[in-house]
């Protein structure tokens, strides 16, 4: 499946009947086993609908690092980003792509 940004954003967990979408380096995870986490309420309901990439790699809650850039990150951040893939391989099935 692609999936545009705009079209991710209604797998944000506020519809029930739609899993939710973590969107990392451009890979979509289905994060719907992990909704006490990602779903309304949840420490990481922000990144839900979204592609996380920058704030997972700076380990940042803050709306304005939520985005799919990894411009200017550096060595030792891009390392946390890679510590975060590795975790969503093995955790959440890959369902699509951002395009």
């Amino acid at each position: 499946m692609e999936l545009t940004p705009r079209q991710l954003m209604a797998y944000n967990g506020t519809d029930r009947s739609k899993p939710i979408y973590v969107a990392l380096k451009g890979c979509i995870y289905d994060v719907t086993a992990g909704a006490s986490f990602y779903g309304p309420g949840g420490p990481y309901a922000m990144f839900a609908g979204k592609d996380a990439s920058r704030a997972l790699a700076k380990m940042s809650k803050n709306e304005a690092d939520i985005s799919f850039s990894l411009e200017g990150l550096s060595e030792k951040e891009m390392g946390v980003l890679n510590d975060w893939e590795k975790k969503f391989q093995a955790k959440y099935p890959i369902v699509g792509r951002v395009v």
